[in-house]
């Protein structure tokens, strides 16, 4: 299974489960993705453990009163159908309360950068 895909799913599981922190494998797009998903107040911060092939990210997740900042992180772009757009194609998320994850040719952006830099590419996945 993707890396990427892996992670989207434990950390939508967690959430479900109320879990406080969550392992997944370190690659350079999940922390690219949890950097980002930390810097806009969805999740409480990440650690990055181990060496060599055993590296791992521990994702703390963030709650407000017992109700998680995450209610839906959901994959736009599947394997089996990538979907990209242009810089006035890209949509705001849940009239500007969520976020969409775009990766560009200036690396992965949220759709308010993309739209501000006039950067289109390939829509990851959306976060409310």
């Amino acid at each position: 299974m993707n890396p990427f895909l892996e992670m989207i799913t434990k950390i939508r599981n967690a959430y479900l489960a109320k879990k406080e922190i969550v392992k997944v494998v370190s690659t350079r797009l999940n922390i690219k993705i949890v950097d980002l998903l930390v810097q806009e107040g969805y999740l409480e911060g990440v650690i990055k453990k181990g060496r060599g092939i055993k590296k791992y990210l521990e994702i703390k997740l963030a709650y407000k009163e017992g109700v998680p900042n995450i209610t839906k992180l959901g994959l736009v772009s599947k394997p089996g159908r990538r979907v990209y757009k242009g810089a006035q194609e890209i949509r705001r998320v849940r009239n500007g309360y969520g976020m969409s994850l775009v990766s560009t040719s200036h690396g992965l952006l949220t759709d308010k950068e993309a739209r501000a830099k006039k950067l289109g590419g390939e829509v990851l996945l959306e976060v409310y």
